[in-house]
């Protein structure tokens, strides 16, 4: 398999967990259960799935009332993406 191709299946991957943890977060909170921790959902913001965590907080509606999440998660979106053109192309 191309290395190009690795790169977006396991990008493609992250972010769709990303995505699914915010969902996972929001139902916990609904329940007043034990939730995913903050440091949790920025490590895998920051380690890939910032365009899933930001499509996911938009989705379920959750962690939009925090600034550094409202502005940090499509921020680290944005690099992921320039970063994702420059090594494609």
């Amino acid at each position: 398999m191309e290395p190009k191709a690795v790169l977006l299946a396991l990008l493609l991957f992250w972010n769709m967990y990303g995505f699914f943890l915010m969902g996972r977060d929001k139902k916990l909170a609904r329940e007043g259960r034990y939730r995913v921790s903050e440091r949790q959902l920025w490590l895998t913001a920051l380690f890939g799935a910032g365009i899933g965590m930001t499509a996911g907080m938009r989705v379920f509606r959750h962690k939009t009332k925090h600034t550094s999440f409202r502005v940090g998660f499509p921020v680290i979106a944005a690099i992921e993406i320039t970063l994702l053109l420059y090594f494609l192309y």
